[in-house]
């Protein structure tokens, strides 16, 4: 193991802001959390595609995509769900450094996680979207058939049914996809960033 002692921080001469400047807008990371089948991911998705059309410099990072490689070594527990979301919150960072716009999309059940990741970004480098739908409907959407295997006591420790969700206090948006569609969800998104002067080319 390496001794912490013996490294240090190795600057660059290409800072965060020439980046920004170079792809002309802002990066930073947009944190979809919300219930198994609540819309994270099928959102991202359309709003990648939305920027991308701008001509924005984008990367979306995704629960199941994530554990297939970087955290595959991790379990579902409440230590590997920490140590999943600190994981992507350190990527993330490296991602913002680079001038992207980053969209995770993930549950991260957990307040503290998700606030442990916004104390690692910079003011407004972290833009919490809570995707907000009822337990009701996520489980008729069941998307993956999770709900469905929970139900027939095929899985425990399933966020929302009988391990906890923590809602966010105050995120930075809130889409309800209970009554809003995936479009006029995208468009809220698209609303705040070019309102809060993230798309400068816009």
């Amino acid at each position: 193991m390496t001794d912490s002692q013996n490294i240090e921080w190795h600057y660059s001469k290409v800072t965060k802001e020439q980046r920004r400047d170079l792809n002309n807008h802002k990066s930073a990371i947009v944190w979809f959390t919300g219930l198994s089948g609540s819309g994270k991911s099928t959102i991202s998705v359309e709003l990648e595609k939305e920027l991308h059309h701008l001509g924005v410099r984008t990367y979306r990072l995704d629960g199941d995509n994530i554990r297939h490689g970087l955290n595959k070594d991790l379990g579902f527990g409440p230590d590997g769900r920490k140590e999943n979301i600190r994981r992507i919150g350190e990527v993330s960072k490296l991602m913002v450094e680079a001038g992207l716009i980053v969209l995770t999309a993930f549950i991260s059940p957990y307040r503290e996680d998700r606030n442990e990741v916004r104390k690692m970004m910079g003011h407004g480098e972290f833009i919490e979207v809570f995707v907000n739908a009822s337990i009701k409907t996520c489980e008729a959407r069941d998307p993956k058939g999770l709900y469905q295997k929970v139900r027939a006591g095929k899985m425990k420790g399933f966020t929302g049914v009988d391990a906890p969700y923590e809602a966010p206090v105050n995120p930075e948006i809130i889409v309800n996809t209970d009554v809003e569609s995936i479009e006029e969800s995208v468009q809220k998104l698209m609303s705040y960033l070019k309102k809060k002067g993230y798309l400068i080319n816009d």
